[in-house]
């Protein structure tokens, strides 16, 4: 079972669409203002939800806020840090998200929705540090940020192939005999482990 996640913002910010004039301190203070507005009326609409559908709603809204105030952040200081800080907080939202939802599932559903929540989440913090590498200003030649590039995308991949073979071996306790046998060394080809 795959579970997919929506993480959305409806502050007016969006993360890579810097404006060219910096913003005024009133105007950083009406946007946090916003933010914990917006935070409070998600807050709010949790209140009349119960059980797990209330707690999946109550961390959409707290990811929801971090990603507002990390695109902020990008909005103030534009820099590949404040960048990567708000990839890492979309990441860091969809997890909590994900494993939230896991808790409405038991048994080994439950734990393979939780192994493919990780592997999602380390996709995309690996993702952030590569676009961090290939955005990050660099004084070294072409051929030097190139190997530096390669190198962050190899690490990714092993990262995420590791991530994602703990959740293809997930599946495969579900089974047993030779048709678990056969699962575990299929997930091993299939992510070169």
């Amino acid at each position: 079972m795959k579970t997919y996640l929506k993480i959305t913002s409806t502050l007016t910010i969006s993360m890579f669409a810097v404006s060219g004039f910096a913003l005024t301190n009133d105007e950083v203070k009406s946007e946090k203002k916003n933010i914990e507005t917006q935070y409070k009326s998600a807050l709010a609409q949790c209140k009349s939800m119960s059980g797990n559908a209330k707690d999946i709603c109550e961390k959409e809204a707290k990811g929801n806020e971090k990603i507002a105030k990390a695109e902020l952040d990008v909005r103030v200081k534009p820099n590949d840090s404040t960048h990567y800080k708000a990839r890492l907080a979309r990441a860091e939202a969809a997890y909590e998200v994900a494993k939230e939802r896991c808790d409405d599932l038991s048994g080994n559903a439950k734990d393979v929705c939780k192994k493919d929540a990780n592997a999602a989440h380390v996709k995309a913090k690996e993702e952030a540090k590569v676009k961090r590498v290939e955005e990050a200003p660099t004084n070294k030649s072409p051929a030097a940020k190139a190997a530096e590039v390669s190198e962050a995308r190899k690490d990714a991949v092993q990262d995420t192939r590791e991530a994602q073979y703990k959740a293809a071996k997930e599946r495969c306790d579900a089974m047993s005999g030779p048709d678990k046998d056969t699962c575990i060394n299929d997930a091993k080809i299939r992510f070169g482990q």
